[in-house]
């Protein structure tokens, strides 16, 4: 039977706001674990919930018998990136103190720019000793910065949709928050791909420090990498995929399909082959 358990993780401050930084735990009573997935949702880090994950994806992955903690993080432009991996890393060490985590080996899991993120903690992970690593990253449809300009000028695709004003941005980004709903909040990931403003709303430093310490053009990760990805994904160019395989080999999933989070649609064959697949890969690793 299926069980979720809330695991509160620690608290950060933003702006001098605490926000609460929690773990969504989904585990199948019946099933003896073999391996946590840690997972980070996608919303270009200026959005998501931990919530997001969907119904078949847990349901398969419990039942394969996989622990899921499902943790939230805070959302730019308050929180930059690199107060988002601090959180992140923080979360990792106080999920490692939990009896039921720790006796089991885990992985990272990341959808889109929660894929990003995890491709990215795992690099960091190198230089943390005291932290444990993972077995693996598994990325679906992410990035690591790698190609040019797709991430900073306007993206054609998000052009066609109707333009969002300055002010509909800046309202929904007046308090910081480590939650923020697909339904009411999707505005901010379009308003920052329309104008180009995308990089400069996650991170403020100098472009040089940016692709040294959060791209993942000089990151080194010594672990297996599952990656999945459509060949004309409307988000994220297909290029960048190609530019990820060559510098991480990972085992690829590759669809033909002009989408950018595809597994979102849970009757397609598609979706239920990407987890099988996904599966295959942790069971193999």
């Amino acid at each position: 039977m299926l069980q979720t358990t809330q695991i509160t993780l620690n608290t950060v401050k933003i702006e001098d706001m605490p926000l609460t930084i929690e773990a969504t735990l989904y585990q199948d009573d019946n099933i003896a674990p073999k391996a946590n997935l840690i997972y980070l949702h996608g919303g270009g880090l200026l959005y998501g919930t931990k919530e997001d994950l969907p119904q078949l994806h847990i349901e398969t992955f419990t039942q394969a018998g996989l622990q899921i903690f499902a943790i939230n993080y805070p959302l730019a432009p308050q929180a930059q990136i690199e107060n988002i991996v601090s959180s992140i890393l923080n979360s990792i060490q106080q999920l490692q103190t939990q009896s039921n985590f720790t006796e089991l080996p885990y992985f990272l899991f990341g959808r889109s720019a929660g894929a990003y993120l995890a491709l990215l903690t795992a690099a960091k992970l190198n230089q943390q000793a005291d932290i444990k690593k993972p077995q693996g990253v598994i990325s679906y449809y992410g990035y690591g910065f790698l190609t040019d300009s797709w991430f900073d000028s306007p993206s054609p695709h998000y052009l066609k949709l109707p333009l969002v004003s300055e002010s509909t941005f800046q309202s929904l980004i007046a308090t910081p928050k480590q939650a923020a709903d697909l339904n009411t909040h999707f505005s901010c990931y379009i308003y920052a791909r329309q104008t180009g403003k995308w990089k400069s709303l996650i991170y403020q430093g100098r472009d040089k420090f940016f692709y040294l310490d959060y791209s993942l053009r000089l990151a080194e990760l010594n672990l297996p990498v599952f990656a999945a990805h459509a060949t004309n994904d409307p988000d994220v160019p297909f290029a960048e995929f190609q530019a990820l395989c060559e510098k991480f080999n990972p085992t690829k999933f590759v669809i033909s399909a002009d989408l950018h989070d595809f597994d979102r649609d849970e009757q397609s064959e598609y979706t239920k082959e990407l987890l099988q697949a996904t599966v295959d890969f942790i069971e193999t690793t």
